[in-house]
């Protein structure tokens, strides 16, 4: 039994396979067994080192206001990147050389160069030249850092979202006197954009997770930093590692989980009633291609016109 994709496995492919699935989670078993032993032997499994986290002070004092940086450089990040991604992205398709060049090279530009390098280039250059605050410059530097790198890599999301659309949908645009413009806005984007949803979300996850580049370096206190002061004053370094990571588990699996739903409600929406539209119809939501693109008959019903087209007459 095979389909397109695959061959359906046989008795023994399926014994295989629960023979590795079995091993595979002995293995782990053994690898969380042997880590638990470790940190247990290392005294990492006192009450004395988790009870800080059942109290309000080391959340309100040191995790919650890293987590708010957090979220605040990447929703800047974000809302700043995105647009600025799919105007370079479009750009990049565009039909004169004079915006499609620029566009192209500052994109392979800032996509080849570390984005910890352009945070730090773009510390220096708030301290430099700017009269931005020394408490401020960590954020401005780390959004500015975050926005260059990944709306040039979104710019080749969007690029590649809208190339691997059927050329069938641009023709068919232009078919119906559609200018370039109206085609991208108006056809392709909107199709685009559920195609590209998964790779724009694991960029943002990315974004989420890169905030913590500008704790290391530029002394920005977001949620990693925070925990380096948390763990200071409490000496607890490994449970508070592993809190930050549940934290930044958490934080992306809702950021996913949110656009698995969006993705799934703009398909839905995207769908065709299955309705037949009759010529009165037509008419209102076209009244001029009724009269002008379909015949030279006018609404009169002449020859080539489009009051030919009528419903059949009741009984």
């Amino acid at each position: 039994m095979t389909s397109v994709l695959y061959d359906a496995p046989g008795p023994r492919a399926k014994r295989r396979n629960i023979i590795f699935s079995v091993v595979f989670f002995v293995l782990l078993a053994l690898l969380l067994w042997w880590v638990y032993t470790v940190m247990d032997d290392k005294g990492q499994l006192e009450w004395s080192l988790w009870k800080p986290f059942t109290q309000s002070e080391a959340w309100t004092t040191y995790l919650l206001p890293g987590l708010g940086d957090t979220l605040k450089a990447a929703a800047l990040a974000m809302i700043i990147g995105l647009p600025l991604g799919a105007v370079f992205g479009i750009s990049r398709l565009s039909d004169h050389a004079w915006v499609r060049g620029p566009a192209g090279a500052v994109v392979e530009f800032f996509r080849a160069i570390p984005v910890l390098l352009l945070m730090l280039f773009a510390n220096e250059f708030y301290a430099r030249y700017t009269d931005v605050s020394s408490e401020d410059r960590p954020l401005y530097a780390v959004v500015t850092g975050l926005v260059l790198y990944n709306a040039s890599v979104l710019a080749e999301i969007v690029r590649a979202g809208i190339l691997a659309l059927p050329k069938g949908q641009t023709e068919a645009a232009q078919a119906i006197g559609l200018r370039k413009g109206q085609t991208m806005t108006s056809v392709l984007l909107p199709q685009a954009v559920t195609a590209m949803l998964p790779a724009i979300v694991t960029q943002l996850v990315v974004i989420v997770k890169d905030t913590a580049l500008g704790g290391v370096m530029l002394g920005f206190t977001e949620l990693l930093n925070a925990r380096g002061t948390l763990a200071a004053n409490y000496a607890n370094v490994i449970p508070s590692f592993i809190v930050v990571a549940i934290i930044y588990i958490i934080v992306n699996f809702i950021l996913t989980s949110f656009a698995s739903w969006l993705e799934g409600w703009l398909r839905r929406s995207k769908r065709s009633t299955g309705a037949v539209l009759g010529a009165d119809e037509v008419e209102e939501l076209n009244p001029a291609a009724v009269g002008g693109s379909f015949g030279t008959g006018g609404e009169g019903g002449g020859p080539g016109g489009f009051g030919g087209f009528t419903h059949p007459p009741k009984n």
